[in-house]
């Protein structure tokens, strides 16, 4: 076993920050000279947006918002514009993600799938494990295609 005031021991621990502080130094630099992308629209659609007969729509239905409420008339996602600034709303919205976690079609990436087990973690944690249940039922479900979808009846 070795000695904790083993030379080798600490020279391998300076190498080893050495080295992870070069790797974040390479990454900034190369974030830093990444090439900027230029908008996904042009410059007529980017002033219609700014136009004042410009309406917005819920990200959730596309249904068009009136009012300046806190939650779609239609659907009720949580679409204000201060949502996820206000403590008490801010957890309407954490709740639709998490809801769309065992319910909604989700993209099944490994940054995803992390998100969820972290943000489920932290809000339910002891519960958390039951959440997980149903979220990786809703990953390995088969989806339905979209055609069948809409033309399936309530009941």
């Amino acid at each position: 076993m070795a000695d904790v005031s083993d030379p080798n021991l600490l020279v391998g621990q300076l190498g080893l920050v050495g080295l992870a502080l070069g790797a974040l130094w390479r990454l900034l630099m190369w974030v830093r000279q990444a090439p900027w992308t230029p908008d996904p629209w042009d410059a007529n659609l980017e002033r219609k947006l700014h136009e004042p007969d410009a309406v917005e729509v819920c990200h959730h239905c596309f249904d068009p918002r009136t009012t300046d409420g806190w939650f779609c008339e239609h659907c009720g996602s949580a679409v204000g514009s201060y949502n996820n600034l206000m403590p008490f709303v801010c957890l309407f919205s954490e709740g639709e993600v998490l809801r769309n976690g065992v319910e909604g079609k989700l993209r099944a990436s490994p940054l995803v799938i992390a998100g969820y087990l972290l943000i489920s973690l932290s809000a339910y944690t002891f519960f958390a494990p039951i959440y997980w249940i149903f979220f990786f039922r809703n990953l390995i479900r088969p989806k339905r295609p979209a055609e069948e979808i809409e033309t399936a009846s309530p009941g």
